[in-house]
């Protein structure tokens, strides 16, 4: 990664997330109302979706399979989230399960970051925000993801990145215009931008509820999955990675009633609608055995 790449990331990282904390209690009811967190809202949910059920469900794990406008949609979506270019998401991510906690794995906070608590809290920033400096980005597409290099309109997606997260920041200006009629609300760029890093968390929604979109939880529990919760931490979003990297094709890591997964839910309405088939689920025979297997 060059250096101006490293400046880019930090900037995605830090900026607008400091911007959000001055200027909601600085410009409230002046450059800042209801209409621009409606908006916030709205556009974080509709490109955090786009990560989650594009990048990671669909085009990582194909966990289900869709009509290729309905893909290329997604992918449009997850590419406002500033996440980076899909294909080079997708080889992340595949890479990084193809090496979980092991030597290879672009994001671990195990591998090679020593003991204690000093160790943990090398994890915790690599796995975050460091590796986006060191190691985002560099599994090989053609090994990890030849599927979306030898789909033109996937690459076509990848080479307008840049344009399209212009189009992340500009189009929540142009709604709140609109909405509003207000030139003052359409300036509200920062806060009804997709929302990826306002708030620095993990990658996908059913890694955490918290708030969407970095990487795997930093610190992934390492018990065997058992029969008495695959999930043990619902709320917190810890089990529900641990579900996903039990069952990485699973549409639906929340795999019990209360695992709250809006990617989930989701997936399940393009089925109900037609948009969505070939949808993988784990049967509690599976469940299961993997418990067993584990024990």
């Amino acid at each position: 990664m060059t250096r101006a790449e490293r400046n880019v990331n930090v900037a995605a990282v830090v900026v607008p997330f400091v911007a959000f904390l001055v200027a909601v209690p600085l410009l409230w009811n002046r450059l800042v109302g209801m209409s621009d967190l409606a908006l916030l809202a709205a556009m974080y949910l509709v490109c955090g979706l786009g990560v989650t059920v594009g990048f990671h469900r669909l085009l990582t794990h194909r966990s289900f399979a869709t009509y290729r406008p309905v893909q290329y949609l997604l992918a449009v979506l997850g590419s406002m989230a500033v996440q980076g270019p899909v294909i080079g998401w997708v080889a992340d991510h595949r890479k990084h399960h193809a090496h979980a906690d092991e030597e290879g794995d672009p994001h671990s906070p195990h591998v090679g970051r020593g003991p204690g608590v000093r160790g943990m809290l090398k994890g915790l920033w690599h796995a975050h925000v460091g590796w986006r400096f060191t190691d985002q980005g560099r599994a090989e597409r053609r090994r990890y993801a030849p599927d979306l290099m030898d789909d033109p309109g996937m690459r076509l997606i990848g080479r307008a990145f840049v344009p399209l997260v212009v189009a992340g920041l500009a189009l929540p200006s142009v709604a709140g215009w609109v909405l509003t009629g207000s030139r003052r609300r359409g300036d509200g760029v920062p806060l009804g931008r997709p929302g990826t890093r306002l708030l620095p968390a993990p990658r996908d929604l059913e890694h955490q509820l918290r708030v969407p979109l970095l990487r795997p939880p930093p610190l992934r529990d390492r018990r065997p999955v058992d029969q008495r919760g695959l999930a043990r931490l619902p709320l917190a979003g810890g089990g529900l990675a641990r579900n996903h990297h039990a069952f990485p094709r699973s549409a639906r890591p929340g795999l019990r009633w209360w695992e709250v997964d809006p990617s989930g839910l989701l997936i399940r309405a393009l089925h109900r609608l037609g948009l969505a088939w070939n949808v993988v689920s784990i049967t509690p025979e599976r469940q299961r055995a993997k418990a067993l297997a584990r024990l």
